[in-house]
């Protein structure tokens, strides 16, 4: 088991950076931040670029993965974004994850003046971007034409550090996105379908874990040769709870076959309220939580 810390975005880098260090200096396998131009209720405050956030924290530390959770169509371009990710994975030595989702509704989706797309129309943008996001980063000079994107002579020179580019995990529920996972990605990455209480939750995600297995299965793929993220905060019970209530959720995960778990830093209020205490004992838990 691999665990990963979500630091949103939402403080100056004065104030972040000791974030990023501390979590790359505990021993947390990944850190993630969102990918988005404002969220939720917290658009109101203070909010940072993802990609400039995540190549400042590159230089800071040396080991932990980083990535997006999850970078979507909303507001990015294969071809442009092709060569953020480039250069985010060069500064970084080779450890970018690139977390890909299709995109909600909400502030991302409104912002620049577009119309929200329903479910259906947002994952055909979904499978373009994936497709040709992946074909920009693996082959230079890529021209290619779809409903939703195109590219004319993309260039990805040097390419990424990780060959034959950085790895994908996509983030899917439905059976549309689920098979884009089965296509292009290296992970799986999963919110669950909600649910009024923990004990529901915890059986939707199970059911999502069964129905990416019948979708690996046919399309032939090797379940083996793909990593499983769990967001354990999208339950409706913060992981950082405790310390040991954060412990039994990483070995239930464990138990359904996943292979990598993400809980979010505590932040004073709001979302993810919690205490910065509890994560200090969660942290000094990673090695035994690591054998689960």
């Amino acid at each position: 088991m691999r665990i990963g810390i979500v630091i949103l975005p939402d403080q100056r880098w004065s104030d972040s950076r000791r974030r990023w260090q501390q979590a790359d200096e505990w021993g947390f396998d990944h850190a993630w931040t969102y990918d988005h131009l404002g969220w939720r209720d917290l658009v109101d405050g203070p909010w940072f670029d993802s990609m400039t956030t995540l190549t400042a924290a590159a230089t800071v530390t040396s080991r932990i993965r980083l990535g997006t959770l999850v970078a979507s169509p909303n507001f990015r371009h294969p071809a442009a974004f092709a060569r953020q990710i480039t250069a985010l994975d060069d500064v970084s030595g080779g450890r970018v994850l690139l977390g890909l989702g299709a995109g909600g509704i909400g502030f991302d989706s409104a912002v620049l003046g577009g119309e929200t797309l329903p479910p259906r129309q947002r994952v055909d943008r979904f499978a373009e971007f994936t497709e040709l996001l992946d074909l920009i980063l693996r082959e230079d000079g890529t021209t290619w034409r779809g409903e939703w994107f195109a590219a004319v002579d993309a260039r990805n020179n040097p390419g990424c550090v990780q060959q034959p580019r950085v790895p994908f995990v996509v983030a899917a529920n439905g059976p549309r996105s689920m098979r884009l996972v089965a296509r292009f990605g290296q992970g799986w990455v999963t919110t669950g379908l909600g649910g009024d209480d923990l004990e529901s939750w915890w059986s939707t995600v199970a059911e999502l874990s069964a129905r990416l297995d019948a979708t690996l299965e046919q399309a032939g793929r090797d379940p083996a040769t793909l990593d499983r993220y769990l967001s354990l905060d999208s339950a409706p019970v913060f992981s950082l709870r405790s310390a040991d209530f954060f412990a039994e959720q990483v070995a239930r995960a464990a138990r359904l076959g996943f292979t990598d778990v993400v809980t979010h830093w505590p932040r004073a209020s709001s979302w993810y309220a919690g205490d910065e205490a509890v994560l200090v004992e969660a942290a000094e838990l990673l090695p035994e939580l690591r054998r689960a």
